[in-house]
């Protein structure tokens, strides 16, 4: 069926968005007899899927439940339901299933062995091809005129009245990838957007930005309040970003200004770290921290950034195992991996039903929840994507 020929009214399931969410929500309708229409704004499908893939996808994680759940914080009992029946075992036979392997990495992520998220994507539209299921690429959902859907085609606005819909719209962090939040204005009582998992702003001087843009922080250990987190992070031209950052980022949003601290040698004590230091040799600073603390080149940088801000020279260790990092303030959307807010759960039944909207149903990142970067993310909008799209074929089997 080309794109011109929509008709304006169809007897079957639409899915709204062919993101992660919207495409398990697809082939679960599918699975249960349902072929949908999915329709989706961009050019093609699952942009931000295929962003999240360039460095490695992480599919999920290894931790075992129920401590799995413990990362979606005040959301898992929501989510638990869904994430119980789609748990990461699951996910991970589901991958294999089409034909892409999956591996455990050293801090418990899973990724696909291709490290990619373009064959897990093109195996995946196959199968959903083969099921039936029909893509629309460039149809923009404008919200509801009574119990149809308009929609922007690219010969014009349609209206289409579904058999059921499933809204998978996606949350409003990277809207040039198609999840701009727009959604908001029509679908009923949302929470707030706000950036999640994103970088914060540093002033770095001139020096520091030129030499250490996108450079990784290797291991460090990040602390403000009782906060305290190991991982690594990445120096950008703006400030600081990456896993340490994103996943103290929840915690931080609504504080920045402030300051945090940074232990750029977490695997020894500062009484270890002041022996070594104390060693004679004539060295220069630079070559101290390097030589002596085994500081690499970025976090030396950061030692001397912070020496400029005036920080007291006298205690070098203690400087390196509690680095002052001052956060002007987060990055916005449009640079952050996912947002808070969205949907709230007061809005949908337990099926993931909209109240007052019967056979209408949500999932992903349109709901109000966030979770750290690690696998949590995409697991959940699996689970809820295949639990809207099992709940709409039991809607249309009543």
């Amino acid at each position: 069926m080309p794109d011109d020929s929509l008709p304006d009214a169809t007897p079957r399931p639409v899915v709204i968005g062919a993101g992660p969410a919207g495409l398990m929500a697809a082939e679960a309708l599918a699975e249960a007899g349902h072929p949908p229409l999915i329709l989706d704004a961009m050019p093609s499908p699952a942009r931000k899927f295929l962003m999240a893939g360039r460095g490695g996808l992480n599919l999920t994680h290894a931790t075992p439940m129920p401590g799995f759940l413990d990362a979606y914080g005040d959301a898992a009992p929501r989510l638990a339901p869904f994430i119980e029946a789609f748990p990461p075992e699951t996910l991970r036979g589901w991958c294999h299933a089409l034909g892409q392997e999956t591996f455990v990495g050293s801090s418990g992520r899973v990724f696909p062995r291709a490290m990619k998220a373009s064959p897990l994507l093109r195996a995946w539209l196959a199968r959903l091809a083969a099921q039936g299921v029909e893509l629309r690429a460039r149809h923009r959902w404008l919200g509801w005129d009574g119990a149809a859907l308009r929609v922007a085609a690219p010969d014009g606005e349609r209206r289409i009245a579904p058999a059921v819909a499933v809204l998978a719209c996606g949350g409003a962090s990277w809207p040039r990838l198609g999840s701009d939040g727009a959604w908001a204005g029509w679908v009923g009582d949302t929470a707030p957007f706000a950036p999640s998992n994103m970088g914060f702003r540093v002033a770095w001087s001139d020096a520091f930005r030129a030499r250490f843009a996108g450079e990784p922080l290797k291991r460090a250990r990040l602390s403000f309040e009782g906060f305290s987190r190991l991982g690594e992070a990445m120096v950008t031209a703006q400030g600081i970003e990456g896993g340490l950052i994103y996943a103290a980022s929840a915690a931080l949003r609504g504080r920045a200004p402030l300051t945090v601290t940074l232990d750029l040698r977490p695997d020894l004590s500062a009484d270890a770290l002041r022996g070594r230091l104390a060693a004679p040799g004539g060295l220069s600073l630079s070559n101290l921290l390097r030589k002596r603390a085994g500081l690499a080149p970025v976090a030396v940088g950061l030692v001397q950034e912070a020496l400029r801000g005036g920080a007291a020279r006298d205690d070098l260790a203690a400087l390196v195992k509690a680095l002052p990092l001052r956060l002007e303030a987060p990055m916005g959307l449009d640079r952050a991996i996912s947002s808070a807010g969205g949907l709230r759960w007061e809005a949908l039944d337990a099926r993931l039903m909209l109240r007052g909207r019967p056979g209408s149903f949500a999932c992903g990142e349109m709901l109000d929840w966030e979770a750290p970067t690690g696998g949590w993310l995409l697991t959940a909008c699996f689970a809820t994507g295949r639990a809207a799209g099992r709940a709409a074929a039991a809607w249309l089997d009543r």
